[in-house]
């Protein structure tokens, strides 16, 4: 019998929730104290565990650039006693200094430390009220921060960035000429750190200027010499072009473990992954790969995952620094899903009844819909994209070159040739607030897309550039936006145009399908007519030159019933009820012949976590970073544009002071971000909204929004920590 290997270490292993680090020291583990936690030697290997309440987990192995052979291979081996001891159930994270995932830099709000030294060196993790220390820390990054140990001296320094000169019992943030307000922001956060986890809070922390600095630093640094020029942070990838992935199966079967080709570029089907076998989802062009473990694949396969990973790298000639993440099914990460085009998660139990929700995912909890408590639920207000419930003012115009008055008579009717522009007025905490929704058919000219993105930019203006805009395609209409014809469904006719006298004749026959949001709004959308379009989860009318049917889906709901009434009202005539599974020959007939369908109960989407990436140009090109781990309010950096991925929809939020690059690059780097989506997710609607102006479906993703948080100014607010 296998005798299961286990570590004394383990024994507390996921215990409780939170973070775990151990150190590789004479190739055994040992606890790093948790005050010294996000502190690295760069001539080490360490093993990290992170434990949910679900409770789910991620194990990484973290390895230093001067870390030895003999410690990588250690806690390579120790990582999988561990995935063992845990009963395979972890995602497990290769990471390497510099190069690290988002999840892991995540755990680290603070940012991340490197020191020289290591293990071999003597080094030891203390906690210390040594007031001896000299070190010089360079700070880089906006989102991810990373602090490393460089030379003590000031050509270590540049004019574009904060250093760190820890003297003990004095710490010196220290704020080069050219260095901005954010990136100074995050820098105090290294040095709050270092004074009440490293120093036991018995240090004081000082901001110091270039050109102002103290006697005590001219002390330990020498005189003053030239500072150098900031330099740009050329590493920076550009994370808006999110290369397509290529998927590769890895089997055993002939003995030896082999890698062969499923499917050259993304998106995937997720029954491409068949449960018998294990992965490798290829992204390496993104220095990301992924190994996922079926859950019937033969012990051999699974445990050598992480090795199979390595040897890929190694044999694809990718840089040294790719990530890798090992998951097991029903454990796959936001990152893995996103490449696939019809991903749904089911309740995967595995193990004894261990329901599996991983990292951030278990704090998104489905909340129904209730329009009651709008006002006071904002996580539910931001998850059904609603800000009120849709009763306020309503104006409609129809873009001709210039914004011409819908009749009120014809709200809710929108023509695939046409673009609208909808502002929509209420009245939230005593305020009145606006949001202009800019709807795009899609078979209107070049000419009215132009014309409408301009008429809404003039409309905003002319409103001071409060509202809030939402550039709408289409097709994919949010449910505030159907909730505003009260009661009555929105009709979306597939092209035409509904100017005086330019209607184009419509289709003999035609069919619409009639569906419910997930804040019980509905939508008739004009689809070909094709008994194929069908779905049993809704109701559709149609609409033959001989005859008018409303057809019910077995899962439709009493509200798609109802609203099939204005419908059938605004078609003529008179219609006949037909139940799924006792259709007349007839209605087939108009559907030109009787065709396979959509028949399963429709999965409830789950919510999927959200992202934000912030749109920067502070490097000289525009780039966007991901905001590594559970964001909040304080990473919306109010000199930059950020970017908001809530899956069914993207905002784009301006800072105050993001300069008129960022302000104009933003919204086309928000197109390519989902043009580039290697799920194949298109046309999301797009809502731009400005600092201090922020909807409810904005700051329901955020925990704790406080909205006067900007009336301080954020670094004299921080200042005011130093003292403390």
């Amino acid at each position: 019998i296998a005798i299961m290997v286990s570590h004394k270490e383990f024994v507390d292993a996921g215990k409780k929730p939170g973070l775990q680090v151990w150190r590789i020291e004479n190739l055994d583990l040992k606890p790093v104290p948790k005050a010294l936690h996000g502190s690295f030697f760069t001539g080490d290997a360490y093993l990290l565990l992170f434990t949910t309440s679900a409770p789910s987990y991620n194990i990484h192995m973290w390895l230093g650039d001067e870390c030895s052979q003999d410690e990588s291979g250690a806690v390579a081996i120790f990582s999988t006693q561990l995935d063992d001891f845990l009963g395979g159930g972890p995602v497990q994270y290769r990471e390497l200094q510099n190069a690290e995932s988002n999840t892991f830099l995540g755990y680290f709000k603070s940012g991340i430390k490197y020191q020289k030294g290591g293990v071999a060196s003597g080094f030891q993790h203390v906690v210390t009220n040594d007031m001896n220390v000299k070190r010089l820390l360079h700070i880089k990054g906006r989102r991810a921060i990373r602090a490393t140990e460089v030379e003590m001296s000031w050509g270590s320094f540049n004019k574009g960035d904060c250093f760190i000169v820890d003297l003990g019992k004095d710490i010196y943030q220290w704020c080069g000429s050219e260095c901005n307000r954010f990136e100074r922001l995050k820098a105090s956060g290294v040095g709050i750190d270092i004074r009440d986890n490293e120093r036991n809070g018995r240090a004081k922390l000082h901001m110091v200027e270039e050109g102002e600095e103290p006697a005590a630093i001219i002390e330990a640094l020498g005189p003053k010499s030239t500072i150098a020029p900031s330099t740009p942070d050329d590493e920076k990838v550009d994370t808006s072009n999110r290369k397509k992935g290529a998927l590769y199966m890895i089997s055993d079967n002939s003995g030896s473990m082999k890698v062969s080709a499923v499917s050259p570029s993304s998106p995937f089907k997720q029954a491409m992954l068949s449960p018998e076998e294990c992965f490798i989802l290829d992204n390496g062009v993104d220095n990301n790969i992924f190994v996922w473990k079926g859950p019937k694949a033969n012990s051999a396969e699974r445990k050598a995952a992480m090795s199979v990973g390595q040897q890929f790298i190694k044999d694809k000639g990718y840089s040294n620094k790719t990530q890798i993440q090992v998951l097991p099914a029903g454990g796959e990460t936001t990152l893995f899903k996103q490449f696939f085009s019809d991903w749904r998660d089911k309740d995967e139990t595995t193990g004894p009844s261990k329901a599996y929700t991983i990292g951030r995912i278990a704090k998104v909890d489905q909340v129904p819909f209730d329009a009651s408590s709008l006002h006071s639920n904002k996580a539910m207000a931001a998850q059904h994209g609603m800000v009120d419930d849709g009763k306020g003012k309503i104006q409609i115009w129809r873009v001709e070159g210039e914004r011409v008055p819908v009749d009120p008579s014809l709200y809710g009717h929108f023509y695939g040739g046409d673009c609208y522009l909808i502002l929509y007025s209420y009245r939230l905490s005593g305020r009145e607030q606006h949001i202009i929704y800019t709807w795009q058919g899609l078979k209107c000219t070049q000419d009215e897309l132009a014309a409408s993105a301009f008429l809404t930019v003039k409309l905003d203006d002319s409103m001071g550039g409060s509202p809030v805009q939402v550039r709408v395609t289409q097709g994919q209409e949010p449910p505030h936006l159907m909730s505003l014809f009260q009661g009555k469904p929105m009709i979306i006719h597939s092209g035409g145009t509904s100017r005086k006298g330019g209607q184009s004749t419509t289709g003999s026959t035609r069919l619409f399908h009639i569906r419910q949001s997930s804040s019980r709004a509905t939508r008739a959308v004009e689809v070909s007519v094709c008994a194929s379009n069908l779905n049993t989860n809704d109701v559709f009318v149609l609409k033959s030159p001989s005859a008018l049917y409303v057809w019910r889906g077995v899962g439709a709901s009493d509200e798609e019933l109802a609203a099939s009434k204005h419908v059938v009202a605004f078609l003529g005539g008179n219609a006949q009820s037909v139940s799924e599974g006792s259709e007349p020959a007839d209605f087939w007939a108009a559907l030109g012949g009787k065709k396979g369908y959509q028949t399963s109960k429709s999965l409830q989407n789950t919510v999927k976590a959200p992202r934000l990436f912030g749109c920067s140009n502070k490097t000289g090109r525009l780039t966007v970073e991901e905001v590594p781990g559970d964001f909040n309010q304080s990473d919306l950096a109010i000199d930059d544009v950020m970017l908001l991925d809530t899956w069914e929809q993207i905002f784009l939020w301006v800072g105050n002071d993001a300069n008129a690059e960022e302000r104009t690059g933003a919204p086309k780097i928000a197109k390519e971000y989902v043009d580039t989506d290697p799920s194949g997710r298109k046309g999301l609607p797009i809502t731009t909204i400005k600092q201090g102006a922020e909807p409810p479906t904005f700051t329901g993703w955020f925990q704790a929004w406080d909205p006067k948080m900007w009336e301080m100014n954020p670094l004299d607010r921080i200042r005011a920590r130093f003292q403390a």
